[in-house]
């Protein structure tokens, strides 16, 4: 099965240079999209991983903005840390948790792969975050990935065909367009995990200002599996309807306010940035981290630790199959789920 491919906002020839070997010997290639006003952005096929974003904010200067890493062995060797961090990946089949790692689909239940205590994350024990990806085209400015997931991996039911494609634009925004369909029934959430920091590698989070159009959160419960109720922001330390300071810890779904306006916005005043995120996904779960627990450098031979940067995590609720007011989570066989995230750069 194919997903049409929108060749639209492709414009010439390709870049790109190896990566590195999987223990399966198959080669990894990193990828080098850019546009005229000096923007660049580098994508890698394992995991469909956003390694780099380089803006300029001089003549002579580049900020890079995106955690990662300079290696294909240290992306690999991540997720064997105490807890991953799935640096700049794409996360499917499920992004956020699923509790007890199962669900009910058509009058039956579903048992998934556990890979968080009892419950599943991300996408189970492998996930799209270590699947080597096939570039189906790439251009200057554009890429599309595909990866098709087969029917029962991690148990989710149906063949699952998913592609995704970045676009840097002229305007200096970064698009990620993601369709899928399904052989069968069954439930999808995706989302892209960059970790973001305007100030550049070596830099705490929280010196920049965080904007977060949204009125209530999920509540959760001791292991973060949502309760079913909600929360609200107002008058509590989750308002970030006018920007402030980034949290030190946050690890919490955004139900956002209006698709057709600004998702979150991140500020850096030292670079003199600001990135916004839209989204046409009803929550953007946010959470500030990027921790290697000193067993692994980070680009620049960067030192990340927990307030190393902040996600955006576009997507639908967590556990949504697990509750029936919550947007539906299910794919129907045949039908296209269509995901849209944007992050807008401007200088300030």
């Amino acid at each position: 099965m194919m997903l049409k491919i929108r060749n639209s906002h492709f414009k010439e020839s390709k870049k790109d240079k190896s990566f590195g070997y999987l223990p399966s010997d198959k080669e990894v290639f990193c990828y080098n999209l850019s546009n005229k006003n000096g923007f660049e952005v580098e994508v890698i096929n394992y995991g469909a991983v956003i390694s780099s974003i380089k803006i300029p904010i001089s003549k002579k200067e580049k900020v890079d903005v995106v955690l990662g890493f300079e290696t294909l062995e240290n992306y690999i060797q991540s997720f064997n840390l105490p807890s991953a961090p799935y640096l700049g990946a794409i996360v499917g089949r499920y992004a956020g948790r699923i509790n007890n790692a199962e669900f009910i689909l058509n009058g039956n239940k579903v048992e998934l792969t556990k890979n968080h205590g009892s419950h599943q994350l991300h996408g189970g024990i492998n996930g799209f975050s270590k699947a080597l990806w096939n570039v189906k085209n790439v251009t200057t400015n554009a890429i599309t990935l595909e990866y098709i997931s087969q029917d029962n991996e991690e148990n989710f039911p149906g063949q699952l065909t998913t592609q995704v494609t970045y676009i840097l634009t002229e305007d200096n925004e970064l698009k990620v367009d993601m369709f899928a369909k399904s052989t069968e029934d069954t439930i999808l959430n995706l989302t892209q995990h960059s970790y973001f920091n305007l100030n550049g590698q070596s830099e705490d989070i929280v010196n920049q200002d965080l904007f977060v159009n949204s009125s209530k959160t999920l509540e959760t419960n001791i292991e973060n599996i949502p309760t079913g109720r909600f929360f609200e922001v107002a008058r509590s330390p989750f308002d970030f309807n006018l920007p402030k300071e980034c949290p030190t810890k946050i690890d919490n779904t955004f139900v956002l306010n209006d698709n057709d306006t600004v998702s979150a916005i991140l500020i850096s005043k030292k670079n003199n940035l600001k990135m916004s995120v839209f989204t046409n996904q009803p929550a953007i779960h946010i959470y500030v981290g990027g921790n290697c627990f000193n067993q692994i450098k980070g680009k620049e031979n960067a030192s990340y630790h927990p307030l190393s940067g902040i996600c955006f995590e576009a997507q639908n609720f967590p556990d949504a199959p697990n509750h029936e007011h919550f947007p539906s989570a299910v794919l129907k066989k045949d039908e296209t789920y269509h995901h849209k995230t944007t992050f807008k750069f401007e200088k300030i």
